[in-house]
C-alpha cells in the first residue's frame, strides 16, 4: 500500500484551525483503507498551551484510519524532523502549506539540503496565494517567496490545488507551467457528518421569526476571514437581526476592533460571541440559525461552507471562494466585498420571507448539499494524485 507521510501543523481531536485540519481528516475518512496515512502534526491544538488529553506525544497513535506522530514543541527541531523522517517509511511526502515555518518550511530546508530520501513531494497551498490571503502580511510572504524561488526550496514539487481557481492563483503566484499543478477537489466533508444530516429531521430546523433574522459566522476571528467586514454590513441592515459569531480568537488586536464596530451597530442589530465550538456540534448550530454570513477574503475550498448547505444554512458569502454559483441553484449568494450594501440587502429579503416558505428552502438546500457532498469524482481525483506521484 502506497505511504504518504502527512505534514500539517494541527489535526485531530483539534478543531479550531480550521480548513486543512478537516481537508486532511476527510481525505482520511475517504481512502485511509486504499493509501496508508502517517500524520506528523502538534501535540496540541491551535493558541492552546498544553497537549491534547489521552494522546502520547514524540510517538505514533493509531487514530481512525492514520497513524499521528504528535509532535512535542522541543521535537519539532530540524534534527527532529530530519530523524523521523529518514526512519518513517514512505512513499509520497505531503504538506500542508506553502508559508508554515514549522511543518512545511524545515521539512522543505531538510530536502534542499539533501538530508532525506528522495520521494515524491506534493504542497497543497490551502488558499494562501488567493489575492485577499495574499495581501495580508504581503511585507512578510513576498521576500520569502522571492529568496525562496532563488534559492530552489520549492524545485520539483508537485502543486496540489482544489480548484480550477486555486489552480490558477499557484501558476500565476510561482509563474510555474500547468503541468507541475495537480487538481484534486477536496473531499467536502466526512462521513460522520453526512450520515448526521441523513438522519436528520428538517422539522428540526430553526423557525424563522416573522420580519427578523438569526445570523451565523463561524470561523477564526482573523483578519482573513473578515468579521469586521460582516459588522459593516449589519451596519446597514433595516431588519432587526442577531447575530452570533462562533471560533476561536486568532488576533486580539483584530478583535478589539471588531468589538468596537459593535459598538456602533444599530439597536436593530444583536450581538453575541460564543467563542470556539466543538466540530461535532457545529451542523446542530447551524440549524438552530437562519442564514450564514461569511464575507470571507479568500477561501481555497471554505468547508464551513459545506456545512451550512448540508445543514440547510443559505449562504451569503464573497466571490472569493470556489462556491461561485449559489445564487443560480438557489442555495445563497457569492458578492463581491465592495459592495456590502448589496450583502444587507440581502439578508433584509431573507428575514422578509414567510416561516413556510423558508423552511421548505432550506430543505431544498439541505437536498443540494447533501447531493453535492457525496462526490465520488473528488475521492477518485485525489487517490490519482497519490498514485501518479509515487509512480512518476
Amino acid at each position: 500500500m502506497t505511504t504518504i507521510l502527512t505534514f500539517v501543523h494541527y489535526y485531530l481531536p483539534g478543531y479550531k484551525s480550521g480548513g486543512p485540519l478537516r481537508s486532511i481528516s476527510n481525505l482520511v475518512a475517504a481512502l485511509g483503507d486504499q493509501l496508508a496515512f502517517k500524520i506528523v502534526t502538534a501535540d496540541r491544538d491551535w493558541v492552546d498551551t498544553v497537549p491534547y488529553p489521552q494522546i502520547r506525544t514524540d510517538c505514533w497513535n493509531r487514530i481512525g484510519r492514520a497513524e499521528v506522530y504528535y509532535c512535542s514543541p522541543r521535537s519539532q527541531s530540524l534534527r527532529s524532523f530530519r530523524r523521523l523522517i529518514n526512519e518513517t517509511d514512505h512513499d509520497v511526502l505531503y504538506l500542508n502549506s506553502f508559508l508554515d515555518p514549522v511543518f512545511t518550511i524545515r521539512p522543505l530546508l531538510l530536502r534542499w539540503l539533501r538530508l532525506l530520501p528522495e520521494r515524491p513531494t506534493i504542497i497543497a497551498s490551502r488558499g494562501e496565494f488567493g489575492a485577499g490571503a495574499w495581501h495580508l502580511k504581503y511585507y512578510k510572504k513576498q521576500p520569502y517567496k522571492f529568496f525562496a524561488k532563488i534559492l530552489g526550496l520549492y524545485g520539483n514539487i508537485i502543486w496540489h490545488a482544489s480548484s480550477e481557481y486555486e489552480a490558477e492563483e499557484i501558476r500565476k503566484a510561482l509563474r510555474i507551467t500547468a503541468k507541475r499543478v495537480h487538481l484534486a477537489p477536496n473531499i467536502f466533508v466526512a462521513s460522520d457528518l453526512t450520515t448526521m444530516v441523513e438522519e436528520m429531521d428538517t422539522t428540526e430546523f430553526h423557525v424563522k421569526d416573522d420580519n427578523r433574522l438569526r445570523v451565523l459566522f463561524v470561523s477564526r476571528i482573523s483578519p482573513k476571514k473578515n468579521l469586521k467586514g460582516a459588522l459593516e454590513i449589519l451596519q446597514k441592515v433595516e431588519s432587526p437581526v442577531e447575530f452570533n459569531i462562533a471560533g476561536p480568537l486568532d488576533n486580539e488586536t483584530y478583535w478589539k476592533s471588531c468589538r468596537d464596530l459593535i459598538g456602533m451597530l444599530p439597536k436593530n442589530v444583536l450581538v453575541n460571541y460564543l467563542g470556539p465550538v466543538a466540530h461535532s456540534k457545529i451542523l446542530l448550530l447551524m440549524m438552530e440559525h437562519d442564514l450564514f454570513l461569511f464575507p470571507t477574503y479568500n477561501e481555497n475550498f471554505g468547508h464551513v461552507i459545506a456545512e451550512a448547505l448540508l445543514s440547510g444554512l443559505p449562504v451569503l458569502t464573497s466571490d472569493q471562494t470556489p462556491w461561485r454559483d449559489l445564487e443560480e441553484v438557489r442555495v445563497g449568494w457569492n458578492l463581491p466585498l465592495d459592495d456590502l450594501g448589496a450583502f444587507a440587502s440581502k439578508i433584509d429579503s431573507c428575514a422578509r420571507m414567510p416561516a413556510d416558505e423558508y423552511r421548505n428552502w432550506r430543505s431544498q438546500i439541505a437536498f443540494w448539499g447533501m447531493s453535492t457532498a457525496t462526490d465520488e469524482k473528488a475521492i477518485d481525483d485525489n487517490l490519482k494524485l497519490f498514485l501518479r506521484a509515487r509512480y512518476t
